[in-house]
């Protein structure tokens, strides 16, 4: 199995309503460091997975939608609800967006999937995996 990953950060404002959160209820900052990786059984035309350049602007462009903002006013996350498991799964989703839209040659092959890793501290993250 092949994989390929980049990184890039967000930072973001948000606060919880689920009383399960305690002091996290609280308006509060994160800078989030982002891993993406996708992984796959075979190369392409090219021998690469993807072009890195590619995945690490489709990242950019993902986080773009998020960083300085108050997740807590955004469409993807009502009800206060941007856990660092549905920020995974929201650039997950943008990033498959992206890549559905790649020229064949320039896309990963079938049966190839995606990984986003959310590291809120050096010691605490959560992710999300689907397929591409």
């Amino acid at each position: 199995m092949f994989f390929l990953g980049v990184s890039d950060h967000v930072m973001i404002a948000h606060s919880f309503s689920d009383p399960f959160f305690g002091p996290a209820t609280r308006m509060h900052g994160a800078t989030y460091t982002v891993d993406v990786e996708i992984h796959a059984k075979a190369l392409g035309p090219h021998h690469v997975i993807m072009d890195i350049g590619a995945l690490r602007d489709a990242l950019r462009r993902a986080l773009d939608t998020l960083d300085y903002q108050n997740l807590d006013e955004h469409p993807a996350f009502p009800g206060r609800t941007s856990t660092t498991e549905r920020v995974a799964e929201h650039v997950a989703g943008l990033l498959a967006e992206t890549i559905a839209k790649l020229p064949v040659d320039e896309a990963p092959l079938p049966g190839a999937s995606l990984r986003v890793l959310v590291r809120e501290s050096p010691t605490a993250y959560a992710g999300f995996e689907r397929a591409l």
